[in-house]
């Protein structure tokens, strides 16, 4: 137990919304803690993303103390205190992995990743349940000490990522784990432990076994956080990657796919930019640059076979999409505007006309000539294409249709006036 005066987690750094939850728990008569990444980014000295909150009160209990919430989870039950846009979520102490309990309240497959798990125990039970030592820390309201039972404070301080138990177990329990060490390692730099470690090198094919939605949720968390690029690079060298993108990592690894490796690395480095700077970022655009070359490479095999380049395209970003919801499921609000702005880059070779200032007005202009100045960058393609589209873009619309040379034929046509029919006399 490490008391106030020893730490510098303060309650003036904890959410107003969250505290009124601690608050009301302990008041009605029941254990709070905040718990888990929290604590652990108080201690850090950074500012939480979100603020859980673990509790001995039961799920319908906390329902009945909170009207604002709502109870959510199959997999293991719990409840969301919803305060406008910001959402506290907050846990029963689960109880010990061997507890003696029903098999209706407990369910595991036979390589023993858990299925359901609504079995619910006291703290000393709870912390075991946790995944690293550094998310096993729990602030607690009652003196504002951290309990902290499995020595996360010290690896906090050593910059080290340990998983709690024996680490291969823990990963079959739950196989996401593997991509959450990477996640927090590249979140936070720390080191990854050599027993938690040599581990994933071996157990990827585990991935398998999780529902495809659930690891585009992961993704986005890998990927969209400001820590892209560590991100990928930890899952390249823990041969994870292949895992959630097989025909990525595929490109990645010929020999001749230098463009290929400097697109996506300069893709996940603007996305980290963006988040630093507080621009919106979209999980469309790095999934379209992700599948970019599978798809580029199955469109000329099409061409070969005698398709044109744009229906080749189309086809092949269909087919590639298809693919990947096996690994990663791509909901269709990203993956249609994602297959819009892939198949725009062959219409930016298209500099005349009519059809070329439409272009400017299409509504995913913006994300594909976004892409286009990466891949001319990686040298992808053609820097005269991104460059006529740069200077076409920052034009007002006079002196764009001045700029755009018209298509063959295009000027002067006039359309035949329609005969007016007579009327009989």
């Amino acid at each position: 137990m490490v008391p106030r005066p020893d730490h510098n987690v303060s309650r003036s750094q904890i959410s107003k919304n969250a505290l009124r939850v601690l608050y009301r728990l302990k008041d009605a008569g029941y254990k709070a803690f905040l718990v888990g990444g929290g604590v652990r980014d108080l201690l850090l000295g950074r500012e939480p993303k979100d603020f859980d909150i673990v509790t001995d009160a039961l799920p319908d209990q906390v329902r009945g103390l909170f009207r604002n919430s709502r109870l959510i989870g199959r997999r293991f039950r719990l409840a969301h205190v919803h305060f406008g846009r910001e959402i506290i979520e907050v846990a029963t102490f689960r109880a010990a992995q061997d507890a003696d309990v029903e098999d209706l309240d407990r369910q595991t497959d036979a390589g023993g990743r858990i299925l359901r798990d609504n079995v619910y125990g006291d703290i000393d039970e709870d912390v075991w349940r946790r995944d690293f030592t550094c998310n096993a820390l729990y602030y607690n309201i009652a003196d504002f000490s951290i309990w902290d039972y499995a020595g996360g404070v010290k690896d906090i301080h050593a910059g080290t990522m340990r998983l709690l138990g024996e680490p291969e177990a823990r990963y079959r329990e739950d196989p996401v784990r593997m991509l959450r060490a990477v996640r927090f390692a590249a979140k936070l730099g720390f080191r990854i432990h050599p027993a938690s470690e040599a581990p994933l090198l071996e157990l990827g094919e585990l991935l398998a076994e999780v529902p495809a939605a659930r690891l585009f949720d992961e993704s986005i968390k890998l990927f969209l956080s400001g820590h892209a690029v560590q991100s990928y690079e930890l899952l390249r060298h823990y041969d994870l990657f292949r895992h959630l993108f097989p025909a990525t990592s595929h490109e990645l690894d010929r020999e001749d796919s230098d463009s290929f490796r400097k697109l996506v690395l300069q893709a996940l480095e603007n996305t980290d930019q963006r988040v630093v700077e507080g621009l919106p970022v979209t999980p469309m655009f790095l999934l379209g640059v992700f599948l970019w070359q599978p798809a580029m490479t199955l469109a000329d095999t099409l061409i070969e076979a005698g398709d044109s380049p744009l229906k080749a395209l189309i086809e092949a970003c269909d087919t590639v999409l298809r693919a990947q919801q096996r690994q990663v499921s791509i909901p269709r609000r990203f993956g249609t505007p994602m297959r819009e702005m892939m198949t725009m880059q062959l219409r930016f070779r298209n500099q005349h006309g009519r059809r070329a200032l439409r272009l400017l007005e299409h509504p995913r202009f913006r994300a594909a000539y976004d892409f286009l100045r990466l891949r001319a960058a990686a040298g992808d393609e053609s820097p005269e294409v991104f460059e006529f589209w740069e200077r076409l873009e920052s034009m007002d619309s006079e002196h764009r249709k001045a700029a755009v040379k018209p298509k063959h034929g295009e000027r002067g046509r006039r359309r035949r006036p329609r005969r007016r029919k007579q009327k009989p006399s």
